[in-house]
């Protein structure tokens, strides 16, 4: 599943050719995605783009009347193309755009989802959202309060979209290696210094990620079709049985949550 760097390079490469723009319409080939495509969007016409922003792993297409909420599910992605561009397997909606291009969604798996958010309201997918991770409202004492009378795993913690959206698997992994936290450890016994440290590492995680390209997944690719390259620079995600880059002891591999946890069980404490 592409995760918050993907969705913000994915925002990145977007705003430009939609930005200022005119959404002329929306063609919806396939409604039945995650959820099916409400009417309001499928009858959008001729709407002034005003941004494209993100909240959380969600993509949203500001326009007077409201926002289109896009999201990539586990397979989805989203190029800018030649309105005249033939249509391929599994691309499943387009947004015809001025200047004779069309921003088109391809999902594969179709757990992607189009929705809608009038002018005014807040979905309720976005309403329970915590601080997102770059912000200053991403901090030490918010991650404190959030961990202070929870025993789950530090990981499942960190991965709550209502403490902190946006730190998937491959991320969460890397941040509690670098901040030197056991994955397991549960989350009320997570020290003030660890504390500060895993803020510290989630922010210069993502923030290199986004710059980077985000990391390249193989269902992932950017608006340009190039991949990420953070995956290069991956410290332990991917990594089970391959020797520690700090201490050279052997990666384990369990799951946490029913997802894949690697981590030091030297260098993590």
């Amino acid at each position: 599943m592409p995760e918050l760097p993907e969705v913000e390079v994915s925002r990145q490469g977007i705003s430009p050719f939609m930005q200022g723009h005119t959404l002329h319409k929306v063609v919806a080939r396939q409604r039945q995605l995650r959820w099916w495509i409400p009417d309001e969007v499928v009858d959008l016409q001729n709407q002034s783009i005003l941004s494209v922003t993100r909240r959380a792993k969600y993509l949203l297409i500001e326009l007077p009347k409201g926002d289109i909420i896009l999201h990539l599910g586990m397979s989805g992605h989203l190029k800018v193309l030649p309105a005249n561009t033939p249509v391929q397997k599994h691309d499943h909606i387009d947004f015809l755009l001025s200047g004779d291009k069309v921003l088109r969604l391809n999902d594969t798996r179709r757990f992607g989802a189009v929705l809608w958010q009038a002018r005014g309201q807040l979905h309720p997918l976005l309403a329970a959202l915590g601080p997102e991770p770059l912000s200053d409202n991403f901090n030490p004492n918010h991650l404190s309060q959030a961990f202070a009378k929870r025993r789950t795993a530090v990981k499942q913690v960190l991965m709550d979209n209502h403490v902190v959206v946006g730190v998937g698997n491959i991320y969460a992994n890397e941040a509690l290696f670098k901040a030197g936290i056991l994955p397991t450890k549960p989350a009320n016994q997570v020290s003030s210094e660890q504390i500060n440290s895993l803020v510290a590492e989630v922010k210069l995680i993502l923030a290199a990620a986004i710059k980077q390209g985000g990391t390249t997944l193989k269902d992932f690719s950017a608006v340009d079709g190039k991949p990420g390259y953070f995956a290069q620079q991956l410290l332990v995600y991917g990594r089970a049985g391959q020797a520690c880059v700090n201490c050279q002891s052997i990666l384990s591999d369990i799951k946490i949550g029913q997802r894949r946890t690697v981590f030091c069980s030297v260098c993590q404490i």
